[in-house]
C-alpha cells in the first residue's frame, strides 16, 4: 500500500515496465538455468533470485524514474546515478551471472538428484 501511495499519479506504463523488469530479473535467469543446466542447484537458484531482485530494485531506486526529472516520483531530489529508466538491461544479465557463480562456487550436490527431480517433474509424481 505504501508503494501505491508513493506512486500515485505516476505513469501506469512506466510502472508496468518496472514490474515486468523486476519480475524478469528475479525469475528468468533461475528458470532458464533450471531448465537447461544440469549442474544448477539450490544455491545458484537462491543467489539468482535474490541477486536479480536486489539488483533490479536498487537500479530502479537510483534511476530517473524516482528522482532528478520533472516526471519522477521526487522531481526535486537528485540521487539518480543510473541513467536508464528500465533496469532490465543490466539486472537480467546480473541474475544470470549470479546464478552461475552461486552454482560454480558452492559445493556440489548428488548427480542423481537432477535425474530423480526431472523424472518426478515430467511424470507429476510426488
Amino acid at each position: 500500500m505504501l508503494l501505491a501511495l508513493v506512486s500515485w499519479g505516476a505513469n501506469t506504463a512506466t510502472l508496468a515496465f518496472l514490474a515486468f523488469a523486476t519480475a524478469a530479473s528475479a525469475l528468468l535467469p533461475t528458470l532458464v538455468h533450471t531448465l537447461f543446466w544440469r549442474r544448477f542447484h539450490a544455491t545458484g537458484a537462491l543467489l539468482s533470485l535474490c541477486g536479480g531482485l536486489l539488483c533490479s530494485v536498487l537500479l530502479v531506486v537510483f534511476s530517473p524514474v524516482v528522482s532528478s526529472t520533472p516526471a519522477s516520483f521526487y522531481p526535486d531530489a537528485d540521487f539518480a546515478w543510473f541513467p536508464l529508466q528500465n533496469p532490465g538491461i543490466v539486472s537480467i544479465p546480473a541474475g544470470f551471472v549470479l546464478g552461475r557463480l552461486g552454482t560454480v562456487l558452492a559445493r556440489r550436490e548428488e548427480p542423481d538428484a537432477f535425474d530423480e527431480f526431472q523424472v518426478r517433474a515430467l511424470v507429476g509424481a510426488e
